[in-house]
């Protein structure tokens, strides 16, 4: 059986960042600003916590403590998708 690997998308980001924090982006603006920092998009370190504590009951697995520290968004899709990648 193989076992499918899921990265996480910047669709899928901001999705969480609206679920899990109430923080509503557009998709293409947090491509764009990839490494702008989390709180110019108005996401607090709270909100970012929610996003691991989410990932982590959908994946059955913790991710990195680094994950929770991330200041933008391409750091953490790439501590993520790392993370889920490797199976670390």
């Amino acid at each position: 059986m193989t076992t499918e690997v899921t990265r996480l998308t910047v669709e899928e980001l901001a999705a969480l960042m609206k679920k899990a924090a109430g923080v509503t982006v557009d998709p293409q603006d947090l491509q764009a600003r990839a490494d702008a920092p989390f709180a110019e998009f108005g996401l607090d370190s709270l909100g970012l916590l929610g996003i691991v504590g989410e990932l982590e009951n959908r994946h059955g697995r913790a991710l990195p403590t680094d994950a929770e520290r991330c200041k933008s968004p391409r750091a953490f899709l790439d501590l993520v998708n790392g993370t889920l990648t490797t199976g670390a």
